[in-house]
């Protein structure tokens, strides 16, 4: 008997630990960010994470400044109530138009630490290219932001880049279309229109959490091409580039790493999925981005 309450009091105690951890937090306004998120479980597997999907008020990447950051604080603000203490922004166009306001006016640096997907793209690019010739593909949005021509001039100020809106490919990608002929065709057009205005360009910035999916069809229009005066690309993806980046930063801040991380062998880490969609159709589309079943709850923000 005194055994068995000793044993309770010892599972009751994980179970508050497991209530009382932080997670981490990751935010994007579709399916997208399910690709740095698969990246960073891989690298960081005994973290919880909370990610959160504002699909039902997706894309953003055509939405004004204004709108995006509203959308983008509001998710910041859920998470963080959740219990997330650093979030990660696993978001193009939120990170071009509203991290740095948040960052600056929104939160405070000691309770809550919001980080993007932008910066940590940018600073591979210089130890990849050899032509110094940048082409970065990415949402409306995004584009509109000029964050990467600004980020990609402070790596290194010798760098010419050419920007290439790609309006149709996240929704050719939600909807599960991003493998018929109708994607080929928006693949070819974009790839064309921006090759065409820098034939020297040699290194492509996917500047969006959607575009892996689209990879197979730009390296098939990339090789198709004969116009080109260099006959390899180098395609930066950023999934793994983010997690790298966020290993670096645990490093760097053992504090935030500490309490994130699961504090006893015996608690399984956990993750969660929220979406502003319904939970069945988030629960189905999210096949496209992992390799696992999953369970997904709906939320209002």
């Amino acid at each position: 008997m005194i055994y068995a309450n000793i044993f309770a009091k010892f599972i009751y105690f994980l179970y508050l630990c497991a209530q009382n951890r932080d997670m981490i937090g990751v935010f994007d306004s579709g399916y997208g960010g399910l690709t740095i998120l698969n990246q960073i479980r891989q690298h960081l597997p005994e973290y919880d994470y909370l990610y959160l999907g504002d699909n039902a008020r997706a894309p953003y990447g055509t939405r004004s400044f204004d709108v995006i950051y509203e959308y983008t604080l509001q998710a910041v603000n859920y998470l963080h109530e959740q219990g997330c203490n650093l979030i990660i922004l696993a978001c193009n166009t939120a990170s071009a138009k509203a991290l740095r306001t948040i960052q600056q006016r929104n939160i405070n640096p000691e309770e809550l630490r919001v980080l993007g997907v932008i910066r940590p793209t940018v600073e591979v690019v210089p130890l990849r290219t050899q032509t110094k010739h940048i082409g970065v593909l990415a949402t409306p949005g995004t584009v509109a932001s000029d964050s990467y021509v600004i980020e990609l001039l402070k790596q290194d100020p010798t760098l010419t880049i050419t920007q290439q809106a790609c309006p149709m490919w996240v929704p050719l990608i939600e909807s599960g279309e991003h493998l018929d002929e109708g994607a080929t065709y928006f693949v070819e057009k974009y790839l064309s229109e921006l090759l065409a205005r820098d034939p020297l360009i040699d290194t492509l910035i996917l500047g969006c959490t959607h575009y892996p999916l689209l990879l197979p069809k730009i390296e098939e229009c990339l090789r198709s091409k004969t116009n080109i005066q260099h006959s390899k690309f180098q395609i930066i993806s950023q999934g793994d580039i983010v997690a790298n980046s966020l290993v670096d930063y645990l490093r760097r801040h053992p504090d935030i790493a500490h309490r994130a991380k699961t504090p006893i062998l015996d608690t399984i880490p956990t993750i969660r999925y929220l979406t502003t969609e319904s939970a069945q159709k988030f629960e189905e589309s999210a096949s496209l981005f992992l390799a696992e079943p999953i369970r997904a709850q709906h939320i209002e923000l």
